[in-house]
């Protein structure tokens, strides 16, 4: 029976099979979220992104403690053979979660700094073998999703979000990753030593590159998500708390027009904003529409107006707001859902025409 599985384990297909095993535990741990993953500020599933945190940090240092030889003799094989698999299985449960929730927050055109990411995460598991270069390259991966996560679940807990959260926020993790490193060097000291310059170069390169993408608006406003935008001829708020919007009826083969995309004004009429948008429980903000109209002789989009209201957390359908102009002119609009800071959550592009009549309006309740 061994001589049967030694065979087995030796042939070509099986080796085959075995080089691309930590890419597959990767993406196992993508699919696991996006058949798990729901709100950011629901326990389960912070614990399910804290456990990837603390199955990294477990598998790491197992690894690199079978290296070493510092466990029992008969661990370290299985050290050797599951530590790798476990790890690459961690990175990709939160790298998803990261791009899961990061991909909610804002478009998902501004999501790709995760999706490249990802991508480079698959292509170092199938290429990177020397043992040097791995140690980097698991640090570096950990701290983006320490990073991430951290930045992420920080805003949720304490009902705030903000430049001096997000800054708080990474030093925390830096914090943790340094007593994380801490730990290996206590492990594997020679092996760490002499490495040392490099992990710390990575992992500054990573915390200032992810505060750049920040303070550039590149990183979408978590962990806030807009979950519905569109452009209407009116919006009027019940006293119950609903809210009717009406937009042109489009013809019957676009079934899915729920706004207006083409706008034709009427008399004394305004155009309205309606969006909503997701905040945890705990968090108060504001947010802001911008109005811009796109000017074809500057070849650019000119902010028209840009106007505010409060929300606050807590309704999984997003909470309801609006606004509206009075004063516009014919051609490109867009309606851009943002933080205070500028961030863009999503927005919405519309053409007004007067040269059009106002079709039949058709009405819905939100």
């Amino acid at each position: 029976m061994i001589d049967r599985l030694k065979t087995v384990t030796s042939s070509p297909k099986f080796s085959k099979f075995k080089h691309h095993w930590l890419t597959l535990a990767f993406i196992l741990g993508f699919v696991v979220d996006n058949l798990t993953l729901n709100r950011v500020d629901q326990l389960f599933d912070n614990l399910v992104l804290l456990a990837y945190v603390l199955i990294a940090m477990g598998s790491i240092i197992y690894l690199y403690a079978g290296i070493a030889s510092k466990m029992p003799e008969s661990w370290v094989p299985y050290s050797r053979k599951y530590a790798p698999l476990l790890i690459q299985y961690a990175f990709g449960g939160l790298l998803s979660g990261m791009l899961i929730f990061y991909g909610r927050s804002g478009s998902w055109s501004e999501s790709w700094p995760f999706l490249l990411l990802i991508l480079g995460v698959i292509y170092g598991n199938e290429t990177i073998k020397d043992r040097s270069s791995r140690l980097i390259f698991n640090l570096a991966i950990f701290f983006v999703g320490l990073f991430s996560y951290v930045v992420l679940v920080i805003p949720v807990v304490t009902g705030h979000m903000g430049p001096w959260i997000f800054v708080g926020s990474g030093l925390l993790a830096l914090i943790i990753m340094q007593g994380f490193i801490r730990v290996l060097r206590w492990i594997v000291p020679n092996f760490i030593n002499l490495h040392l310059k490099s992990i710390v170069f990575t992992v500054g390169c990573i915390f200032a590159g992810l505060n750049f993408l920040y303070f550039t608006n590149i990183i979408p406003p978590i962990p806030l998500s807009l979950k519905e935008v569109g452009i209407y001829h009116s919006v009027v708020r019940f006293d119950n708390g609903d809210y009717q919007v009406s937009y042109e009826k489009g013809p019957w083969w676009r079934f899915w027009k729920q706004s207006d995309t083409v706008f034709h004004p009427t008399a004394g009429g305004n155009i309205y904003c309606f969006a909503k948008v997701f905040a945890p429980t705990r968090l108060s903000t504001d947010i802001y529409h911008s109005w811009d109209y796109y000017d074809e002789e500057k070849e650019e989009w000119v902010q028209h107006l840009r106007l505010s209201y409060p929300i606050s957390g807590g309704r999984s359908s997003g909470y309801r707001g609006y606004t509206f102009i009075e004063n516009f002119r014919e051609g490109e609009w867009r309606c851009s859902v943002e933080t205070e800071r500028g961030q863009v959550l999503g927005q919405e592009k519309f053409t007004v025409d007067y040269s059009g009549q106002v079709g039949e309006l058709e009405t819905r309740v939100e």
